[in-house]
């Protein structure tokens, strides 16, 4: 296990990836930093301080900023003026945005700050430090502080940030693309559990075949397709021109918003 380099963490918004984030950095097998969490989703904050020795729930969300090197910006965007209003961000503190969708000017015009700004897209297996964090602009402690929770995948320039966040938009289409299955199955007979049961497993296995760095996706597709056979009758009648053309233009549509 990779060790950070700063010890004392802080994050601003503990919901879904405010929350993989302590998991991950306190269930690492490894000596865990401090960490400080802003009282936004008390509940959940509670329950992580209880849980994790050393996590602590602050007053309010300047107490955050002034006890951690580096701090974890979480909260939605559209919350964002509510919770960031009035704070005091010394110019030696590293600050990371992870709020989709709010560039770097934008969050500097409101926190008025010349502090470091790091946009970043954790997701949520973060918590078993299997997620691929992208960054900008690259930092040698926040690139650290990722590359021990699953990797760190640092982008040239904003543009290249804002695609890849696209990309981050389709995950609950796929989740709805397996329930989908699921149901079908449920339709011609059978049992819930059962077919709830065989889709995962059936898409577990594939997932792990990503882990093979040295096939293209392409290569991946044609590898489990054999001529006229199953899997290449549904892609090519499902998921034909028209489909991926829906796809790309969905896609564009995000990339255009978060830009």
């Amino acid at each position: 296990m990779k060790r950070i380099g700063v010890r004392r963490i802080g994050i601003i918004g503990v919901g879904e990836i405010g929350r993989a984030l302590v998991t991950g950095l306190c269930d690492g097998g490894d000596e865990s930093p401090e960490v400080f969490l802003s009282p936004r989703g008390a509940r959940g904050a509670a329950e992580l301080s209880a849980r994790h020795e050393g996590v602590r729930v602050c007053a309010d969300n300047q107490e955050v900023l002034d006890r951690s090197e580096l701090t974890i910006i979480a909260v939605r965007g559209q919350q964002r003026h509510d919770a960031l209003a009035g704070l005091t961000v010394a110019g030696d503190k590293v600050l990371v945005n992870v709020m989709a969708g709010v560039g770097t000017d934008d969050l500097r015009r409101t926190l008025a700050t010349d502090a470091a700004l790091v946009r970043a897209i954790p997701l949520p297996t973060v918590r078993e430090r299997r997620s691929v964090t992208v960054t900008y602009p690259t930092h040698p402690v926040v690139d650290a502080f990722f590359d021990r929770l699953g990797g760190v995948l640092p982008v040239a320039d904003e543009a290249a940030f804002n695609v890849l966040s696209t990309l981050t938009g389709t995950l609950t289409t796929h989740y709805a693309y397996l329930a989908t299955l699921a149901s079908w199955a449920v339709d011609q007979g059978i049992a819930a559990d059962q077919a709830d049961r065989y889709v995962r497993g059936l898409f577990q296995g594939i997932g792990r075949t990503l882990g093979d760095g040295t096939r293209s996706l392409r290569q991946l597709t044609a590898e489990h397709e054999t001529p006229h056979g199953s899997n290449e009758r549904i892609r090519s009648t499902w998921f034909g021109p028209a489909n991926s053309e829906a796809l790309r233009t969905a896609l564009d549509g995000l990339l255009a918003d978060l830009r």
